[in-house]
């Protein structure tokens, strides 16, 4: 951020002021001056890639799933850490746009760059006060070792009995903090790396707890999968969102709202819908299923994949009277501004931020609950890589539709005057989009088990060792009579 405010303020690092009519008439950025940019962009995607899965995961790991008032309080941690997220984007959206737009951009970056440096400050005075998990290696080494293991043994038939696969002693899981994992019969092909053959190897042997912590991460890969499409939707709200909001009138009296700005009615959305969400849906509904969450992460993310099949559908009804408003103003040939108020948008915006409520955060906790215990900060990535992929998804389908719509002479639903364009039908084609994914996320969640709750297996564990702790002692003392 401190190189993006200094590439938008000092003269050498930035082009010079442009007036002309045509930008192509405007001097060109220098090697110099685009690299320090991009730099600092890249700087900040990678840097956000650092921050984004272990902020929250710490924030979580500060619950004792072993102290019944804070196992609770966790329930709600992911649904005020969403709206500490949106309520400083709403700050970025509204404030921040504003300055952008009507004071300058070095105003604009150099405020978020003030506020990184206070949020670091901070981390750091809190730091020791923190309760911090004691690294447990790279998951990834985990993973591949067990993939290679069973690979490596694929011709070697597994035992009719579980207990015959390799397995560590409950004392170095209990003397460790950690908890042992049994057995599953999913992705059983996965359970020949615990079969043994002589070999230690950590490559050529794992323990069944290692090959489970395995398959849960890999049976989330589906339902991360599932949450792609709407990822991509969400991309829309600053692309074809906000220039949709640039062809409507968007004076409220004598201000005029940026286009940027747009974006705020989700955040707003989904700030209010959060409180509504931890605050009275869900104290109403655990009386119903008896559920501490009201109701599964699943069905919670079920629910926004519903909604994000409604906003498309909404968005392509609400584009189809904006273009008959066009045709009727004739402004379809100089994409003119409509004589059409900005808040024919709303709904489409309001259900967005209606949408995130319920999947944006259940994707987020689902990632982070079912992980194993050493895996944490890999499971919550993947709400940030569907984050991810979704904006390629966004970027590929844009550009692929538009091709093949402009093809054999056609015009094409998406050009640069969007009052010639066809967006009524590109966001239908997003709405069948959502619904089959909605029928996929439906077919992989049948086949989908939640793990064990880690104060449950801890409890079994505890148990486990006293019983054998106990026949231990019998035979002790049994050799001692004889």
């Amino acid at each position: 951020m401190s190189l993006l405010t200094l590439s938008v303020s000092i003269p050498g690092l930035k082009p010079p002021p442009c007036h002309q009519a045509n930008i192509d008439d405007c001097k060109k950025a220098s090697t110099l001056q685009l690299a320090t940019f991009f730099g600092a962009l890249y700087t900040l995607a990678v840097g956000t890639g650092g921050t984004k899965p272990n902020i929250s995961t710490i924030g979580a790991d500060q619950f004792d799933d072993f102290h019944p008032k804070e196992k609770a309080s966790k329930l709600s941690f992911f649904n005020w850490w969403m709206f500490s997220i949106f309520f400083g984007t709403l700050f970025a959206n509204t404030v921040l746009v504003y300055i952008q737009d009507n004071v300058g951009w070095t105003l604009g970056y150099g405020l978020p760059t003030l506020g990184l440096v206070i949020s670091v400050m901070i981390f750091l005075a809190g730091t020791p006060f923190y309760r911090h998990r004691v690294p447990a290696g790279s998951p990834f080494t985990k993973m591949a070792m067990v993939i290679v293991a069973a690979a490596r043994k694929w011709r070697v038939p597994l035992p009719s009995d579980p207990k015959e696969l390799h397995e560590l002693d409950l004392e170095e899981y209990a003397r460790n903090g950690k908890f042992m994992i049994g057995s599953t019969p999913t992705l059983r092909f996965l359970n020949k790396a615990a079969v043994k053959t002589g070999s230690t190897d950590p490559w050529m042997l794992s323990a069944v707890t290692q090959v489970e912590e395995t398959k849960q991460m890999l049976r989330m890969i589906p339902i991360l999968i599932a949450t792609f499409v709407p990822s991509t939707m969400i991309a829309q709200i600053n692309t074809l969102f906000i220039k949709q909001g640039t062809t409507l009138d968007r004076h409220i009296g004598n201000f005029k709202i940026p286009p940027a700005s747009l974006a705020g009615f989700v955040t707003i959305s989904m700030l209010v819908c959060v409180v509504l969400y931890d605050r009275f849906f869900v104290p109403v509904i655990r009386k119903w299923t008896n559920n501490p969450r009201g109701i599964t992460l699943l069905q919670r993310m079920g629910i926004g994949l519903v909604l994000h099949f409604v906003i498309m559908a909404v968005a392509s009804l609400t584009e189809r009277y904006r273009l008959n408003v066009a045709k009727q103003h004739g402004l379809v040939e100089n994409g003119g501004q409509l004589p059409l108020t900005i808040f024919i948008l709303l709904p489409q915006f309001v259900l967005m931020g209606t949408a995130d409520a319920f999947l944006e955060v259940a994707k987020l906790e689902f990632f982070y609950d079912q992980a194993p215990e050493s895996m944490k900060s890999l499971g919550t990535s993947y709400s940030s890589t569907s984050l991810g992929i979704g904006n390629f998804l966004s970027s590929f389908l844009l550009s692929t539709v538009s091709d093949i719509t402009q093809r054999d002479g056609h015009e094409g639903w998406i050009l640069n005057n969007l009052n010639k364009s066809h967006l009524d039908y590109y966001y239908a084609f997003f709405a069948v989009l959502n619904f089959l994914n909605f029928i996929f996320f439906m077919a992989m969640i049948r086949f989908y088990v939640y793990k064990a709750e880690v104060s449950e297996s801890m409890h079994v564990l505890t148990e486990e060792l006293k019983v054998m702790r106990l026949k231990a002692s019998n035979q002790e003392a049994a050799k001692g009579i004889a």
